[in-house]
């Protein structure tokens, strides 16, 4: 489908978008990106939820959203409007809305945004499978429409903005009958209620595609730009809302809202975003800052050779924006095929690298055994630089050090050299392993080019691709572009150096730029490096691939962000169940604050825990119902009994020794 989804593959360029009013202001065309977030408190807690609203609000949050769930907290955004008024704060006002229309019409005349959910505002989710015909299907769709327009007619009235808020884990029945649980479906979730808005000339309108599953929000908003382009092809599309949905707390929350919204500010998408942390929402704008605060003057970097009509034309038959599929690569060694993506790490700064350096990257050695636990955040190669380690390695990790030292310790057993492309002319090679430099800045010239090709036949060669262009993404996607036209298949390392000490900004920085291309499918191996514990970057590298979904290595989480909605307290009872399931490789647990949470939220967990009132708890096995009404203070217990029971728990591991 080639870039039909942004301006260019290559140079940064923000999406045109239509302008869109919201209570004064204004979002989308050239506007900088706006950053939002949302109260957890209790609606009807006027004090409480005009305090949470300013600590926001001086936090740098430029929309607040408050749940309203029925006709008494649509109501009380009233109150809380005007106390925030008086206060002398005119930050415009969004009420959420789920499943209560005539909630979402109260509110509409009195805040200056409602946010409404295609997939429960006038549908229905039962995980039932329906049968349409073409017929019965335009029925429902009347339907809908009957029971929408009212609240179109009001917003355009009252001058109110909305936002359709898709949601991947609460599309309705009818369009998973239709379209399957895809981003397909919440393409057309969407689009239903948008023509209704269109055809009442109503178009100040917001449109998000949100997904815990970053792959699956970032297909969706790609197909999204896709359709609306054709819809409205001499037409600026609407502005976008971007989130990952229960993206978690601590580093995984933040790694994998980086994964997912960076990965479209990439691209030159998005017009306002909202980070989903499980932790108070105050906490939730510097990161969503630092992530919008990094496109203001990304127009200016390094220019990016375009790509050349011959590879646009063959680019749809080599690369697909909306789907997942792997690089094509031939294994060297244990690095590309069909082996997870490896890490690498890097010691080269250390003077002396010893048995204890290894605890840091996830190898601990045990003297009295003589032998080496391995964790599972154990790296798989370390980069020593002109260093040699003068001990026993552990049996599944690496060795790469610069050739000149490599050449001299030839016999050391799965060490492997690292040299720069510009010198493979005269060199011994390794008859397993090679990793050649190449700098993506210099990639085009000529020379580049030629030694490239020959590494073809070569042992075991691995690039090793870096830059260091501001828009790394886009200068590594556009060498490999040329890699895929040329059907060069070597193994591909990510490398990336970062010039900070702030752990913040080395974790959403290195999860954009590797995560947009993991995303794509792009990258056999990460390769961080930045002046900073090793303990964080060995860390940040696989929740990178975590959250990119191609490579398990821990216990995934999907936590929804408290909201007032939120029946018990979220981020004690996530501690809580982190503390007993961390453990738990690859095994996916939702934790919800209700129902309008769970079990859709939730999409593809494998266990749920979820409010179902004050201080009780329902349990899922996937979207299935097991247990209801558990009081909370037993309800962990019974989650681990359920995990039990359906043959996913294991034992706190003794780490594996070699």
């Amino acid at each position: 489908m080639g870039n039909h989804y942004c301006n260019s593959l290559t140079q940064y360029s923000r999406l045109l978008t239509r302008e869109v009013n919201i209570g004064g202001l204004y979002l989308g065309a050239h506007h900088p990106i706006r950053v939002q977030s949302m109260t957890t408190t209790d609606t009807m807690d006027t004090a409480g939820t005009v305090a949470q609203s300013i600590r926001m609000i001086e936090a740098g949050c430029e929309l607040v959203r408050i749940t309203a769930p029925s006709m008494n907290e649509a109501q009380n955004l009233e109150n809380i409007k005007n106390e925030l008024r008086k206060k002398g704060y005119q930050t415009p006002l969004v009420a959420d809305i789920h499943f209560t229309p005539n909630a979402a019409e109260l509110a509409a005349r009195l805040v200056e945004k409602v946010r409404i959910n295609p997939g429960n505002y006038a549908d229905k989710k039962k995980f039932e499978e329906l049968n349409y015909t073409d017929a019965g299907y335009h029925e429902e769709l009347e339907r809908i429409r009957e029971r929408f327009t009212p609240l179109v007619k009001i917003c355009k009235e009252y001058g109110t903005a909305m936002r359709i808020g898709t949601n991947h884990g609460s599309l309705s029945d009818r369009i998973m009958s239709r379209y399957g649980d895809t981003p397909l479906g919440m393409v057309e979730s969407a689009l239903e209620f948008l023509q209704i808005c269109e055809d009442e000339n109503f178009y100040n309108i917001v449109i998000s595609m949100k997904a815990s599953n970053t792959q699956v929000m970032i297909q969706a908003y790609r197909l999204l730009i896709m359709h609306l382009r054709e819809r409205n092809a001499n037409d600026p599309i609407y502005p976008l809302h971007l989130g990952v949905t229960e993206a978690g707390d601590g580093e995984d929350g933040r790694i994998k809202s980086a994964v997912g919204i960076g990965t479209l500010l990439e691209d030159g998408i998005g017009d306002t975003i909202r980070v989903s942390l499980t932790e108070d929402p105050e906490f939730e704008i510097p990161v969503a800052k630092a992530l919008a605060m990094r496109y203001t003057n990304r127009a200016a970097h390094q220019p990016i050779k375009e790509l050349e009509k011959e590879t646009l034309a063959v680019l749809p038959d080599l690369y697909s924006a909306t789907s997942h599929n792997r690089r094509l690569s031939i294994a060297a060694n244990n690095i590309g095929g069909r082996n997870v993506p490896r890490v690498i790490a890097d010691l080269s700064t250390k003077e002396k690298i010893s048995h204890a350096s290894l605890f840091a990257v996830g190898y601990n050695y045990s003297v009295a055994m003589e032998k080496w636990n391995i964790s599972d955040l154990a790296c798989d190669f370390v980069f020593t630089g002109n260093s040699v380690l003068d001990f026993e390695i552990p049996g599944t990790l690496g060795v790469i050090c610069n050739y000149e030292t490599w050449n001299e310790n030839k016999e050391k057993e799965r060490t492997y050299p690292f040299v720069d492309l510009k010198y493979i002319t005269d060199i011994n090679w390794h008859r397993e392993l090679n990793f050649i430099s190449i700098n993506a800045d210099t990639f085009f010239e000529l020379s580049t080019i030629e030694k490239v090709k020959s590494l073809v036949s070569k042992p075991g060669c691995v690039l090793v691709l870096h830059t260091k262009n501001e828009a790394a993404a886009a200068s590594l996607r556009r060498v490999i572009f040329y890699l895929l036209k040329e059907h060069i298949q070597l193994p591909l390392v990510i490398k990336r150096n970062y010039n900070t000490e702030n752990t913040d900004a080395f974790r959403l920085y290195s999860a954009t730029d590797c995560g947009a291309l993991l995303n794509d499918g792009f990258g056999d191996a990460v390769w961080l490096s930045a002046a900073l514990s090793p303990v964080i970057i060995n860390s940040t590298a696989f929740g990178i691939l975590q959250a990119a979904r191609t490579r398990i290595s821990k216990t995934e989480y999907i936590s929804c962000p408290s909201c007032g909605r939120t029946l018990f307290d979220l981020q004690e009872t996530t501690a809580r169940i982190r503390a007993r399931t961390s453990h738990l490789k690859g095994v996916k647990i939702g934790i919800m604050g209700c129902i309008v949470n769970g079990p859709g939220e939730m999409a593809d967990a494998d266990y749920g825990y979820v409010g179902a009132g004050v201080g009780k708890i329902i349990l899922y096995k996937g979207k299935e119902v097991v247990q209801r009404n558990i009081p909370e203070t037993d309800a962990v217990d019974a989650l681990i009994e359920l995990i039990k029971a359906n043959g996913d728990w294991k034992e706190e591991p003794v780490l594996e020794q070699v």
